[in-house]
């Protein structure tokens, strides 16, 4: 049984190395810290069982309740849009399966989480215990409103996609911090990238993308 164990921890880390080398490098990623979180989380421990060995394919996958698992490209770009440092206390909305969270725990001094639905949140929390990602605080609520008191954040990223970028998470990033959510309609997308500054708000498209909806007070009705 050990060798059976030792065996496929060899097979997750080469799809896991080539996942890198194929999809994230040779499609233009640089940032070293980007690519090293990548290289460290278990993807194929944040999908289910019936999935595994889908787990680093260059595609999005189910995760249950209607929700999805980021394709890895995506994860990458928008964590290197966010140009982090190491030291940044980051909000995430829309835990999901906690993949994101976790490339980020690996990266920044604290990740808050939001998720709106309990049953991936109660399982997302538990995988997080498990794997010692104590830097991850995670939130069961509306994540279109924050995490007012836990603000102002360096950089906040949005998991889902909204007609617009909430109000209250601007509000909640710091001057200098950066934001990344995707905008647009139901079914299609544009990644958005914003930054705060002194002097005003300043947005880059940095391409098409597709994502679930974000439901909450300030996006999607349910």
């Amino acid at each position: 049984m050990k060798m059976v164990m030792k065996d496929e921890s060899k097979k997750f880390a080469r799809l896991c190395q080539t996942m890198i080398e194929k999809q994230i490098v040779s499609r233009g990623i640089t940032d070293p810290l980007v690519i090293q979180a990548m290289s460290k989380v278990p993807r194929h421990l944040f999908v289910s069982e019936a999935l595994i060995d889908s787990a680093y394919g260059d595609f999005p996958l189910p995760i249950g309740e209607g929700q999805t698992i980021s394709q890895p490209y995506i994860i990458a770009e928008m964590t290197q849009s966010l140009e982090l440092k190491g030291n940044e206390r980051v909000l995430e909305i829309g835990t999901g399966s906690g993949y994101q969270a976790a490339v980020l725990a690996q990266i920044v001094y604290k990740v808050y989480t939001v998720e709106r639905n309990n049953m991936l949140f109660l399982q997302t929390r538990k995988l997080f215990d498990s794997l010692k990602y104590h830097n991850i605080v995670t939130k069961y609520s509306d994540g279109t409103q924050g995490w007012k008191q836990e603000s102002p954040f360096d950089a906040i990223i949005i998991t889902a996609g909204g007609q617009q970028i909430p109000t209250p998470l601007i509000d909640q990033l710091s001057i200098g911090g950066r934001l990344v959510m995707p905008v647009g309609g139901n079914f299609s997308q544009e990644l958005i990238r914003l930054e705060k500054t002194k002097d005003g708000i300043k947005t880059t498209n940095l391409g098409a993308c597709r994502f679930v909806k974000l439901i909450g007070q300030h996006g999607w009705d349910e």
